[in-house]
């Protein structure tokens, strides 16, 4: 079992401590059978004209804490069968950013003094999903999102509301960014899913999306599916069930090819 990147120095009162949540992400990326479809789809050796294939790019959307990417980043080799990973974040919350910076530096010290590898960080942003995002940039997009349902969702901050001392109400709307998800608790990730199509390369790009039962993840993965043939959802992590229904499912989205993905339909 790979070890948890420490987040000791994390201010939680605004930022989203690790979770069930959280673990259940380490868990099934470093799963066997996750290990086996990364390492394939992301292999040195099959690149074009006997070039190695791309260093592939890595985007956590709402980083927190950084226990997610940081963990990618330390453990790439294990996990995607390279270390020359590329590894990047993007949140709203600003602490959130600056945390995950640390984070990703500690995993990085942790790695160095053993004499471990570890894949390339380029940074975190401060911005809202995909909106810092070119056309086909990401190879592997990992979000947890605010899944649970609310009445409504908490106003996005701005820059300048970034305080040096925030109080009690600002900690606990920065909170609330991090697990208010509206409607059925996919307000937020619904936006991103309008946005998975574009973003994703198209050779190899795939994502990993938590959801919970109440964000009704059958439907979800039958509505992304009808995005084309080529496109696929599987849960591939889950936390067990409740009265029959999983309380955590991780899904991974990817392309296939049209062909081969028209002749898994027909055999299924």
């Amino acid at each position: 079992m790979l070890p948890t990147p420490s987040t000791s120095h994390v201010a939680f009162e605004r930022i989203y401590e690790p979770a069930e949540d959280s673990y259940l992400l380490l868990d099934t990326l470093s799963a066997q059978n996750e290990k086996a479809f990364l390492s394939e789809r992301f292999n040195y050796n099959t690149g074009t004209m006997g070039q190695h294939s791309p260093a592939p790019v890595v985007f956590e959307i709402g980083t927190g804490s950084g226990v997610v990417i940081a963990f990618l980043h330390a453990f790439a080799e294990v996990i995607f069968g390279r270390a020359d990973i590329i590894t990047s974040g993007v949140d709203v919350n600003s602490y959130a950013c600056k945390a995950t910076e640390e984070t990703v530096k500690v995993a990085e010290k942790d790695q160095t003094t053993q004499t471990e590898s570890h894949g390339f960080y380029l940074g975190n942003t401060l911005a809202d999903l995909t909106s810092c995002l070119k056309s086909g940039a990401v190879d592997i997009l990992v979000f947890n999102p605010p899944y649970v349902p609310t009445p409504e969702l908490p106003a996005l901050p701005t820059i300048s509301e970034k305080l040096e001392q925030p109080s009690y109400e600002d900690d606990s709307h920065l909170l609330s960014l991090s697990y208010a998800g509206g409607a059925d608790g996919m307000e937020t990730t619904n936006r991103l899913f309008d946005d998975i199509p574009r973003v994703l390369s198209k050779d190899r790009g795939c994502a990993y999306i938590l959801l919970c039962a109440q964000n009704n993840p059958t439907e979800v993965k039958e509505r992304i599916r009808n995005w084309g043939t080529e496109w696929m959802a599987e849960t591939v992590g889950s936390s067990g069930k409740k009265a029959g229904w999983e309380k955590l499912q991780i899904i991974r989205i990817w392309r296939v090819e049209k062909i081969a993905n028209s002749n898994l339909r027909a055999s299924a």
